[in-house]
């Protein structure tokens, strides 16, 4: 397997590298995982980071497929996927820039202690922003188009997406765990609600920049 591997190594290292770029870029994974970390703590956070890892397989599925060129070819079927992708962000941005101020440092800290989401919502939610993130659609669309060749057996692509798949997860993973660690916590959360206000109008102008771009 090495072997057959190690003649794309330039091929992958070219993708890994645009992916560097990629994942550490704002965007509406980055605002979901801060969201969830001041607001939920880590272990919320990093069941939203493996739900946004795993999310790229499916990027990943539609690419070798093939429907990522009747996505790519096909104009409508990108604005429907836009303007999905743009009311999933409103609807989540929505609910953060309705945040309100604790009115004293017992309701903080009794915020955040009842705060709380299921593990398995917090997946879907990450799952849910990645796969539908339009960005994340571009990436995959043009890695596969431009940066990896039509020669390339499907086995290779698959083991490119595996890696971008886990190397997603293990960098949100790691940001959950810095964003909520006690110190960092402690500091966010007593201005939380800005945060989450500061998010939610983020993820608003997303979804409208998703809604007029498509």
């Amino acid at each position: 397997m090495f072997d057959a591997f190690s003649q794309y190594w330039l091929e992958f290292l070219t993708i890994a590298s645009v992916h560097i770029l990629a994942v550490a870029s704002p965007g509406p994974d980055f605002a979901i995982v801060l969201k969830h970390s001041i607001s939920y703590g880590r272990r919320v956070a990093i069941y939203t980071s493996i739900g946004i890892g795993l999310a790229i397989m499916l990027h990943v599925a539609y690419s070798l497929l093939g429907i990522g060129l009747l996505i790519q070819n096909t104009p409508g079927v990108f604005s429907l996927l836009s303007y999905a992708a743009a009311a999933y962000l409103l609807y989540i941005g929505w609910g953060a820039i309705r945040s309100k101020a604790p009115q004293n440092t017992n309701e903080l800290n009794t915020q955040q202690s009842t705060q709380t989401m299921s593990d398995k919502k917090a997946f879907w939610v990450g799952f849910l922003t990645n796969g539908l993130n339009p960005k994340a659609t571009l990436f995959f669309l043009s890695v596969f188009a431009v940066a990896v060749s039509a020669q390339t057996p499907n086995h290779i692509k698959l083991v490119y997406g595996l890696y971008l798949s886990v190397a997603t997860g293990v960098w949100f993973c790691g940001l959950s765990y810095l964003l909520s660690s006690s110190k960092v916590r402690g500091f966010l959360s007593a201005k939380g609600y800005w945060f989450d206000r500061i998010m939610g109008a983020v993820l608003i102008l997303l979804a409208a920049k998703l809604a007029f771009t498509a």
